[in-house]
């Protein structure tokens, strides 16, 4: 006896299945956007005042700073309280190197490649400690690189020691070359953290954040993850230590390992939005008007810092730039990454998909 077809099993389509994928928005001309402001501020020292112009250079220097630090807390959930450790290790390898010789422009990136190779030992043993022990370790860490530095006195010891080698250029020239090194450093530091971001170690930093229980148990190697970003943030806070020994043309331990550049990357971090890109650059642009037009009101400067900071901890705990992109989903920088259905595309010569079985008949 014959009966009908048997029922065929459904089959999945392929390149259907749950997947991962990285935001998609189109970023082309935002791109553009972004090398035109890059050249716009490459010509600012030639428009603007020389006072402006240092404020800018300081500007850029903050905000490489800030996103270093929103890479470890923001992302791979390592607050530190310590980066100043490689804001001084940077500013006096540049120091050391100009007392050879060594033209202290080119000597910034070589400063913060000798502050990435410090921070290997440095993770082995803070890496240790979790929460608030890690945040105080590292505090720990950069007081230990203050006090060793003061003690030698080929480097000026509690003093401090001119930079030397840049004497020969004019006041304008120096102006400009300081400024264009801190424009090339902040270009260069949001430009890695974007890819870095934007690379697998994004996507597992992401989930980490979300449920590092979770990474751990679909294989993802944490501890290598938090290493590269750990290394990654010594090297943008060696090179921001050795842009302000150029600017300065003067190191002393007190000013380079000095707590408040750590007390100000986090405040621009949180004004801004922890967590984003955007948020270090809104946070420095913030920091910076607050700063200009509040400077002159003496202890009244920094109750309203203080305030601002409560206010925004309160009312939007993601900071200003995150709570305008869960409002209005709007992101510059797309990184996010999000699981779902994803279908293949066949390129061009690629082999269609093969039909589905014809139904089969059953004899019994």
């Amino acid at each position: 006896m014959t009966t009908g077809a048997a029922p065929v099993p459904p089959t999945v389509e392929a390149g259907s299945l749950p997947g991962v994928t990285r935001s998609a928005r189109p970023t082309a001309w935002l791109g553009g956007l972004g090398v035109g402001v890059v050249v716009l501020l490459a010509f600012m020292p030639s428009i603007v005042s020389q006072a402006d112009t240092s404020i800018l250079l300081n500007f850029f220097i903050l905000l490489t700073m800030s996103s270093m630090w929103n890479l470890l807390a923001g992302y791979a959930g390592m607050v530190s309280i310590g980066q100043q450790a490689f804001v001084g290790l940077g500013a006096y390898t540049v120091l050391v190197l100009a007392d050879g010789g060594f033209n202290p422009v080119a000597a910034i990136p070589i400063a913060a490649l000798v502050c990435a190779a410090l921070s290997v030992p440095i993770s082995l043993l803070v890496f240790r400690l979790r929460g608030g022990y890690f945040a105080i370790a590292t505090w720990v860490v950069a007081d230990a690189a203050s006090l060793v530095i003061s003690s030698i006195g080929s480097l000026g010891g509690g003093t401090g020691k001119p930079v030397p080698g840049l004497s020969s250029l004019s006041p304008k020239s120096f102006e400009q070359v300081t400024y264009w090194a801190a424009l090339a450093v902040v270009v260069v530091a949001v430009g890695m953290t974007y890819a870095l971001l934007r690379s697998r170690l994004g996507l597992v930093l992401a989930a980490v954040r979300d449920n590092e229980v979770g990474a751990r148990s679909a294989g993802a190697r944490v501890v290598t993850a938090r290493r590269i970003v750990f290394l990654v943030a010594a090297l943008g806070c060696g090179a921001a230590g050795a842009l302000l020994a150029v600017s300065q043309l003067n190191v002393q331990p007190a000013s380079v390992f000095n707590v408040q550049w750590s007390a100000e990357m986090i405040f621009v971090t949180m004004i801004g939005g922890i967590g984003t890109i955007e948020g270090p650059i809104l946070g420095s642009v913030v920091f910076f008007l607050l700063q200009q037009n509040l400077a002159h009101e003496g202890a009244w400067y920094l109750i309203i810092f203080g305030a601002l900071a409560v206010v925004i901890a309160i009312w939007a705990p993601r900071g200003l730039w995150g709570t305008a992109t869960a409002k209005l989903r709007v992101q510059l920088f797309p990184v996010g990454y999000y699981v779902g259905r994803t279908r293949r595309r066949d390129r061009p010569g690629s082999a269609p998909p093969a039909p589905p079985a014809p139904p089969v008949a059953s004899t019994v």
